[in-house]
């Protein structure tokens, strides 16, 4: 790598987490990307691209059966698609102590490019291992609570309440990506962690999943 033996370095993963002795054998496995840094918390000098590879959760197979919600009865389904999207912006500002900001802006400037629906929240945000967890189709929050870096990791079912009010809305639906495909074709999902200053984008193409 080109490095002087007087110079000091350290290699963290795309989350920040330096590499030790103590916890290589957890943070390192098959496929991680690494970064080589003169410190943690040292400015990316430009944006870092990795690809997501992985085969569909089981569930995939075991629930394709499943009564979709947005073919139930005739409804509209267009509300129980973005109540899917709102979830997960109910769940990422459930922890927060000020003001819970959730957005959703429908654009149809077709200068912006192809029309398109956004929400919007300050929420916690997601690393880049909460994302590419995110872009496994129907592996739920209640399947990969086990995670230790989950996209709704330490996850507890709220007690009963309006299910408008508890992130609990989609606990029986078919999750944020199905909602995604149903309205678009294609998604973008910029996130950025609270303890972090690294910016994470996630870009599903309806066609290639």
């Amino acid at each position: 790598f080109g490095i002087a033996t007087d110079e000091n370095f350290v290699i963290t993963t795309t989350n920040r987490k330096e590499i030790t002795e103590d916890n290589f054998s957890e943070l390192v496995r098959d496929g991680v990307t690494l970064y080589l840094l003169q410190s943690v918390d040292q400015m990316l000098i430009s944006a870092t691209k990795e690809r997501i590879d992985f085969l569909p959760h089981y569930d995939t197979l075991v629930k394709s059966g499943m009564y979709e919600y947005y073919a139930s009865e005739g409804q509209n389904p267009l509300p129980f698609a973005l109540a899917e999207l709102i979830d997960n912006s109910l769940s990422a500002t459930s922890q927060n102590t000020g003001i819970r900001s959730i957005q959703i802006k429908l654009s149809f400037d077709d200068s912006q490019g192809k029309p398109a629906v956004a929400v919007i929240d300050n929420g916690r945000g997601m690393t880049s291992k909460q994302l590419n967890n995110w872009a496994v189709y129907r592996l739920s929050k209640f399947t990969r609570q086990g995670d230790f870096e989950s996209d709704h990791s330490g996850y507890v079912r709220p007690l009963p309440v309006p299910r408008s009010l508890n992130s609990d809305i989609s606990y029986f639906g078919v999750g944020g990506k199905q909602a995604v495909f149903f309205v678009g074709q294609s998604a973008r999902m910029i996130s950025k962690p609270a303890d972090s200053q690294d910016v994470h984008e996630l870009v599903l193409s309806k066609e290639d999943f």
